[in-house]
């Protein structure tokens, strides 16, 4: 009875429960582990950067007030569906290599949930052009926490970052690892053939050394100007300018109305059919129906038949 009893215990152990962030993060990105020779802690990935700060603009055709749609056409065919549409690589000047979804799939790496940290740096040691984009670290369940705390007080108190290699959503990422406030940041590196070489562009600068009173004057400027990086300090203008004139428009006029529809499949109709319309406007004013225009424009193609009958009854007669 004891065994069973100890048994229904252990059934009823609960796994620790993932804590996701308050504050209207999101799902995470990535959820693996960060891990360190035999040390392993569970942690997610959230993006630390956001889109919605700068405005968005959708392109309106003025004279019938819809929005502007953007389709994938072919030339002389129009809209194509998607599962039509294949990926080339252009190996020569018109001549490309093309791949299906299958090909891809047989490359893609195996999503390894670990962050392995490899090797350790000097924040300075790594150039600032090859960061890419941050995301946040956050433990993933309350056990996860000590682990997590102990990662991010020794990467503090070294003053070191943790470089390593990782998979999401399907493409492998070298990145760094560092303390960020009370938590850790991940940074995604550009791989080296990612970075541009800068000295052919530098190349013509030249090494001619500055006039000693005019760098004096440089260092003098550089000195009273400096202090600690508050990034509120710095507010983007072009923005706020653009805001305040959207709220000072709409007070003053009343929003335009803007139909937004789906688009046919078929492109190539959709042409045709305005042409069609519009011939059938210059059609009308001539004092002609649509209908009668359009009936006309059919009717060219078995003209030439008609044509011919008269002409063999001429003959007939002449003959006669």
């Amino acid at each position: 009875m004891e065994r069973k009893v100890a048994k229904r215990a252990t059934r009823r152990r609960a796994p620790a429960k993932r804590r996701r962030p308050s504050g209207g993060t999101g799902r995470p990105l990535w959820t693996g582990q960060l891990r360190l020779a035999l040390v392993s802690v569970p942690v997610q990935l959230f993006s630390a950067t956001k889109s919605g700060a700068r405005l968005a603009f959708h392109q309106v055709h003025k004279p019938s007030g819809k929005r502007i749609r953007y389709e994938k056409v072919v030339p002389g065919i129009g809209a194509v569906d998607t599962d039509e549409i294949f990926k080339g690589y252009e190996i020569s000047k018109g001549h490309y290599v093309v791949l299906t979804d299958k090909d891809f799939d047989e490359v893609k790496i195996e999503a390894r949930k670990t962050f392995d940290l490899v090797q350790f740096v000097d924040y300075c040691e790594i150039d600032p052009i090859y960061f890419d984009k941050p995301y946040y670290v956050v433990p993933d369940g309350d056990l996860a926490e000590d682990a997590y705390r102990v990662f991010r007080d020794a990467l503090r108190a070294t003053k070191k970052m943790g470089i390593g290699q990782f998979v999401m959503r399907g493409r492998e990422y070298i990145a760094a690892l560092k303390p960020c406030g009370d938590g850790m940041l991940i940074e995604t590196l550009r791989f080296a053939d990612e970075v541009r070489e800068a000295a052919p562009l530098f190349a013509d600068i030249g090494n001619a050394k500055p006039d000693a009173e005019l760098l004096d004057l440089a260092k003098e400027l550089i000195k009273r100007k400096s202090g600690a990086f508050d990034a509120e300090d710095f507010k983007d203008k072009y923005t706020d300018a653009l805001r305040n004139l959207i709220e000072a428009r709409a007070k003053k006029t009343k929003p335009v109305e803007v139909e937004d529809e789906e688009m046919p499949s078929e492109g190539a109709q959709v042409i045709d059919l305005v042409e069609a319309l519009k011939r059938s406007v210059r059609g009308n004013k001539s004092g002609r129906t649509p209908a009668r225009a359009a009936a006309a424009r059919t009717k060219p193609a078995k003209s030439k038949p008609a044509k011919s009958k008269p002409a063999a009854k001429t003959k007939r007669r002449k003959s006669a």
